[in-house]
Order: C-alpha cells, then sequence, then structure tokens
C-alpha cells in the first residue's frame, strides 16, 4: 500500500507541476485578451491544449493508481475521494501527511488557476459584446437613410434609402 501511496502522490505534484505550469500562460492571456491580439491568443490556446493533453494523461494515471488503492483496501474506488483517502491513511501519519500536504497545494494552485480563468472568461465575453455591439451599430448605420436632414423633401429622401445593404437579396 505504502508503494501505491506514493504513486498517487507522485503522479498528483506532477499534476500540481503542471498546473503551475499553466498559471503565467493564463497570466499572459489576459494581457494579450486585454491587447485584442488574436494571434498571440491563439498561439497560447495551442500552449495550453500541449499541457491539457499532460495533464488528462496523468489524470488517467491518477485514477488507475486509485483503482488499484481501492482493490487493496476493498473499497469501491469511486468513493474513495482524497478526503476520505485521507481518513483512511490515518494509521500511517506519515502517508497521510504527504496526501493531505499535495491536496492541500493542489488544490490552491487549482484555485487561482481558476480565478485566472474566470477573469480571461470574463474578458472575452466583454470583448465579443463590443464586436456584436459594433456590429449592430455598423448594420443600423448602413440601414439608415443617407440624410437626416428635416426639409421640405424628407419624405421623399427616407423612402428611398442608401441602396445599400447588409444582405443583398437579388443574389
Amino acid at each position: 500500500m505504502p508503494g501505491l501511496i506514493d504513486d498517487l502522490v507522485d503522479t498528483m505534484s506532477k499534476e500540481n507541476d503542471i498546473y503551475k505550469d499553466l498559471i503565467p500562460i493564463a497570466s499572459e492571456k489576459t494581457r494579450v485578451i486585454i491587447k485584442n491580439d488574436l494571434t498571440a491568443l491563439q498561439e497560447i490556446t495551442d500552449r495550453e491544449q500541449l499541457v491539457i493533453e499532460q495533464i488528462n494523461s496523468l489524470e488517467r494515471k491518477r485514477e488507475e493508481v486509485i483503482k488499484n488503492i481501492g482493490v487493496v483496501l476493498g473499497r469501491d474506488p469511486k468513493t474513495l475521494d482524497m478526503k476520505n483517502l485521507i481518513k483512511i491513511m490515518g494509521k500511517q501519519p506519515k502517508e497521510q501527511k504527504r496526501l493531505s500536504k499535495i491536496h492541500d497545494e493542489l488544490k490552491e494552485t487549482l484555485k487561482t488557476l481558476v480565478m485566472l480563468n474566470d477573469r480571461n472568461k470574463v474578458l472575452i465575453e466583454q470583448s465579443l459584446e463590443m464586436i456584436e455591439f459594433n456590429m449592430n451599430l455598423i448594420q443600423s448605420s448602413r440601414m439608415m437613410p443617407e440624410g437626416n436632414n428635416y426639409t421640405k423633401s424628407a419624405g421623399e429622401m427616407g423612402l428611398q434609402g442608401s441602396g445599400t445593404r447588409m444582405f443583398d437579396a437579388k443574389q
């Protein structure tokens, strides 16, 4: 059992290191979103995708180790979350302490990463709202009549329109 706990702690430690590597990337992403640099944003997204593949691989390994721990303990692996596992390790204080420590570190790292990603999400949503607003403004300005003058012939000009449409029905 100590070997399995070692594997679990090692896997979680590697996951934590990778998540920590994502923190500066997420901060850089914030700056790129603010600058509206789509090329740099795509590059960052590509880098993130590579890191996510590494995390997925470690997650599969962690799930396999948990499954093996469940077999050794005679418990359903689905019921072995970290809190339960830490509690079960009460008779092995050294392993319990290591497991608890990496669990807390990983939790803190993820908390920071979630905060940064939430901020980036809000910035992207605001950017999309601004783009939609600008597109609506452009579309409405194209549909307005050429002249906004109040003259004798204003009614006639209003009927003519600008002739420029967002969609050309003739095609």
